[in-house]
């Protein structure tokens, strides 16, 4: 993956994705593989918003029983099984735990999971029994606390345990769904911002784009544009007349999230309150919880995380679940995403539907080859770009391959995952077996690639961290190979080094130093760079200097 921004103006292609999300990412995937030619280009960098900004979770949606979407459901447990098909180093099931107050739920909540149970029939067609998920089962108030003691203070009849799955990264599950793209001889730029759509009467003609890192532009000339943008697809259809900027509009949702230390052994909780509810999800030795769900009315390059809504959230959590007494102090990071999702008229974004929409705005007078994939979840992405693509190829009138996404393998899937661990870890006794496990799982059958690097260096085995196991080879091979121009590419989506707080002074300098010899960096740029992340703790700047 190198970025060649001028190449985006070289070739006239078939279509011109704006949005490099989860979204933009599977449909230039599947085009790609079908045989369209595909350009795709993304603002910021790949994954930067809301499909970083989620609970890192692939799940059908329990919770959409109660509005019986029951399609939605089926159709998000179908994908599900196909993402841990085709990732399985990446998507893995996750025991959940429901506490149950009142001895009144039991029923209600059993006949909602045997529903869900028999949605997900063929949750168990995988060779890998360990990617294989058992039937829900009811667990008394004693069972479930001896699984989890998080909630030995918190009122508790029964439980239920039911599975669904976990990603361990999205930013690099969606880097992966690139690299095939490219690898299929998609044309790809981070960093790169439409700024304006050429136009001759009902036809867009190509899509004006200013690269973000050194100020130039080039056209991209298209026989069809999609707009992939997410958060944002609403205001990018403002810059084309007529094309339906104001009658699609979107329900932002703001939905936070905070890192803290395990809060439970091995499971998650799904814990209702209030009428909403709230995950705890064991990750890399932390917990992720997560997470709000209001309506975000701000320009969508405007979401921040503030210490209030922290402190806001924090207590939320505590009174679903006394005893845990969580404060600021206990949070080690904080990030927020948004949920583009289609106005449908709901009185709050919490009770919006999530399925998705695609529009064909030529069918609605607007441009003849302007398509919108808006809305949706992270987990039937994969799908919502077959319904996409397939919509693509009849406007083209394209004779393309057939969909083959759902049973492809992504560049780092490497069938069992303990096994690959025990492989890297036996072939590789000059790593940590921390260090073989990131690998393991960051990377998957590509690990080797990043450990390359080190073979004509071998400084580049070193940790970066003195908490982490991530080496500097991450950082390099992040440069070389998977378009990281900026440290908070590296630090956030390629190797995650942030995300569980902020990294020490000398961690942060020794990675902007290895970027810095790859991209030419000078002092004053290097340090930049560095301030330039800062932004991302501010949440917790009170806290750690109180």
């Amino acid at each position: 993956m190198q970025r060649k921004f001028r190449n985006l103006g070289a070739d006239l292609f078939d279509i011109a994705i704006i949005g490099g999300g989860i979204t933009g990412a599977c449909i230039a995937r599947d085009a790609a593989r079908r045989g369209l030619s595909v350009a795709l280009v993304e603002k910021g960098d790949f994954s930067c918003g809301t499909s970083a900004g989620s609970t890192k979770l692939v799940h059908g949606g329990l919770r959409y029983l109660k509005s019986l979407e029951l399609r939605l459901i089926r159709e998000s447990l179908r994908e599900r099984r196909v993402w841990e098909r085709i990732a399985p180093h990446m998507v893995y099931p996750m025991p959940f735990l429901l506490p149950l107050q009142e001895p009144s739920e039991r029923l209600m909540i059993n006949a909602g999971l045997t529903l869900y149970d028999l949605l997900s029939f063929d949750r168990n067609w995988l060779d890998d029994p360990d990617q294989r998920m058992p039937a829900h089962r009811s667990l008394s108030a004693a069972e479930a606390r001896a699984l989890e003691p998080a909630l030995s203070g918190a009122k508790l009849d029964s439980a239920m345990l039911y599975y669904d799955c976990q990603m361990y990264s999205p930013e690099r599950l969606g880097l992966e769904c690139l690299m095939d793209a490219v690898k299929h001889g998609a044309v790809i730029a981070n960093h790169a911002q439409a700024v304006a759509f050429d136009r001759k009467g009902s036809t867009i003609h190509g899509v004006r784009v200013r690269d973000r890192l050194d100020g130039s532009e080039t056209t991209i000339r298209c026989k069809l544009a999609i707009n992939a943008a997410g958060p944002w697809a609403d205001r990018l259809l403002e810059l084309i007349d007529g094309a339906g900027g104001r009658s699609h509009k979107l329900i932002r949702s703001k939905g936070i999230h905070v890192i803290t230390r395990a809060l439970t052994q091995r499971h998650a909780l799904a814990v209702s309150h209030k009428g909403g509810h709230f995950f705890i999800v064991p990750w890399r030795d932390h917990s992720i919880v997560g997470t709000t769900d209001t309506v975000f009315e701000d320009e969508p390059d405007a979401l921040r995380v503030t210490a209030d809504e922290v402190a806001a959230f924090l207590s939320f959590v505590n009174e679903g679940l006394p005893g845990l007494d969580l404060v600021p102090d206990h949070v080690c990071h904080a990030y927020a995403g948004l949920r583009p999702l289609v106005d449908d008229g709901a009185k709050s974004s919490y009770n919006a539907s999530r399925k998705a929409e695609i529009v064909d705005h030529g069918a609605e007078g607007g441009p003849a080859n302007l398509v919108s994939a808006i809305g949706g979840k992270w987990t039937t992405s994969r799908q919502i770009a077959e319904s996409c693509v397939n919509l693509v190829a009849r406007k083209l009138q394209a004779d393309t391959k057939r969909c083959d996404t759902a049973d492809a393998p992504l560049p780092g899937a490497a069938g069992n995952h303990k096994a690959k661990v025990a492989k890297l870890s036996a072939e590789r006794r000059d790593i940590s077996a921390s260090t073989a496990e990131t690998l393991a799982r960051n990377y998957g059958a590509m690990a080797g690639d990043v450990l390359i690097h080190a073979s004509s260096d071998v400084t580049l085995l070193r940790t970066v961290s003195q908490r982490l196991p991530d080496i500097a080879a991450q950082v390099v091979h992040a440069v070389r190979a998977e378009m990281a121009c900026t440290l908070d590419d590296v630090v956030f989506r390629r190797t995650g080094l942030g995300t569980l707080g902020p990294l020490e002074p000398a961690a942060l300098s020794d990675i902007a130093g290895l970027m810095a010899r790859e991209l030419g960096w000078s002092e004053s740029e290097k340090q930049r760079q560095i301030d330039s992340i800062a932004w991302r703790y501010a949440p917790l700047a009170p806290m750690s200097n109180g």
